[in-house]
């Protein structure tokens, strides 16, 4: 009953114009961007930060998380007219979806995929909802081991998911955790790692790093290096609506796809691809139609836009239970909370109610909204396929300038802009996942905050980490985290060289 209440308060929150209004710009954002190849929610709430630091922090993050579900919904146009997935979480939508567009059923593939959002997106804000006191009333057990275990969790899992090998997520990690310790150390008020230059005395500004790795790296690369082909986009063809056997097979996909979403997305660098891939495999197991899968199977579709936008209202739980974000959005969206001077966690809940329980409200008003959106007006986001990329990707650059420019008025906050964009650049040539740098700049003071508090308390007894029963279950999940994939890859590979040698020469 108190969860009832808390959300029936932040309805009316959420519902005063200025966040409604601030909510339909972020979900209309979010579809128009995860409609455009290379852009991306990431990208766009980067961009954002510098124009909205003197914003109110309600309306602001309201207008963050509608960008961020709403480019779930808006990816999947990309993936089915053009083939081209407008984010990493529509890559499985790609493989069925375009083959129902070149059959003729765009309609039918963007309408289970709207709709699976919707309901996906109820779902996984309903369960947000209900779980989250709990997740509270857990995270309030935590003392300072609690929380570098987490956080140690949070690095190793973002490191080993991200990227094409654990290797380069660990040093992308590492790149970010030693930029966040340049400043003055805050405990002792020593400089570190400034190099003599007045400006870093205040370590980098969280929003210049986030818009420099997402906007000018990201668009640097995407400019390079994917603005060559001409892309194809796929007609309206037919009826958007739904027939009744496409009802019939698309409704278990959404539940299945919503179960797969959720939880994923709750764990530390879960994400959306892998949610996406698992319902895309269970569906392809359990279809009567599985003869259609690689053709245009409307369940491959239906199930991993379902995973796909659940997997994104459980990011939002550890974010706003605990401080941790599960993917590069979530990232940027804790480097917003921060900029407002607010921390997410337990507490968060208790001093700053209105903002959490209005920002959930939103997404139940959001999710109505990018109904309305998706379906009826596919023709006017399809329009959007049409511009100039080279227009485009200038635009991005000049307003990420003017957005860095902006915050302290400095030509140093330009120079390391462009500087950190170089950075992200050339990660991207090499395949290093930027998300961990972001992770490691922002996690990294205050995971080492709490291992200082931990060890204060113990007069250095480094055993707490071990001897606190949370603390040693998560730092044994972390282990088995690292073991078990190098395990399982050693096993694959004696396996493989087992038959090689026993196969007849």
């Amino acid at each position: 009953m108190e969860t009832l209440n808390a959300l029936l308060s932040g309805f009316a929150v959420a519902l005063t114009l200025q966040n409604l209004l601030l909510g339909f710009v972020g979900v209309t954002l979010g579809t128009a961007v995860g409609v455009l190849p290379g852009v991306g929610p990431a990208l766009t709430v980067a961009l954002l930060l510098p124009a909205t630091a003197s914003f109110d922090p309600t309306g602001a993050l309201i207008m963050f998380a509608g960008i961020y579900y709403g480019a779930m919904f808006g990816g999947s146009t990309t993936s089915i007219l053009l083939n081209t997935p407008g984010e990493s979480a529509t890559i499985v939508t790609a493989m069925e979806g375009n083959m129902m567009a070149k059959r003729g059923r765009a309609g039918p593939a963007l309408a289970t995929s709207a709709i699976g959002s919707f309901v996906a997106g109820t779902i996984g804000t309903v369960l947000l909802t209900f779980v989250s006191p709990f997740a509270v009333d857990v995270a309030l057990k935590f003392g300072p081991a609690e929380y570098f275990s987490v956080m140690v969790l949070a690095f190793v899992t973002v490191s080993a998911v991200l990227g094409s090998s654990p290797a380069r997520g660990l040093a992308a990690l590492f790149i970010g955790l030693t930029i966040g310790l340049i400043g003055l150390d805050s405990q002792t008020g020593q400089a570190r790692f400034t190099l003599g230059v007045p400006e870093l005395l205040d370590g980098l500004d969280i929003v210049v790093v986030a818009v420099g790795l997402f906007a000018v790296g990201e668009t640097l690369y995407v400019a390079t290096y994917l603005n060559r082909g001409v892309d194809t986009i796929e007609q309206m063809k037919g009826s958007i609506w739904m027939s009744k056997d496409d009802w019939k097979r698309s409704w278990k996909p959404w539940l299945r796809g919503t179960a797969f979403g959720f939880p994923f997305g709750c764990i530390p660098a879960g994400g959306a691809e892998i949610p996406t891939f698992l319902s895309y495999a269970t569906e392809k197991k359990l279809s009567q139609h599985s003869a259609e899968f690689g053709k245009g199977a409307i369940e491959g579709v239906a199930g991993p836009e379902a995973a796909n936008n659940a997997s994104a209202s459980g990011t939002l739980m550890p974010l706003l239970t605990l401080g941790l974000p599960t993917t590069a959005t979530a990232a940027i969206i804790l480097a917003a909370f921060q900029q407002y001077g607010l921390q997410p966690g337990p507490l968060l809940f208790d001093t700053q109610p209105e903002l959490i329980w209005g920002l959930i409200a939103s997404m139940y008003i959001g999710n109505v909204i990018l109904l309305a959106l998706n379906l009826p007006l596919v023709g006017v986001w399809v329009k959007l396929l049409s511009i100039p990329r080279p227009l485009l990707y200038a635009g991005i650059l000049i307003f990420a300038t003017m957005g860095a420019y902006g915050i302290r008025n400095s030509w140093f906050d330009l120079a390391l802009l462009y500087g950190i964009g170089l950075l992200g650049f050339v990660m991207r040539r090499y395949d290093i996942p930027v998300a961990p740098v972001l992770v490691g700049l922002i996690l990294g003071p205050l995971s080492e905050q709490q291992f200082r508090r931990a060890l204060a308390i113990s007069q250095g007894d480094l055993s707490i980490f071990v001897t606190q029963p949370i603390s040693a279950t998560v730092l044994a999940i972390t282990a088995l985290v690292v073991i078990v994939p190098q395990a399982w890859r050693l096993v694959r590979r004696m396996q493989a060289d087992a038959i090689g040698h026993h196969s007849p020469i």
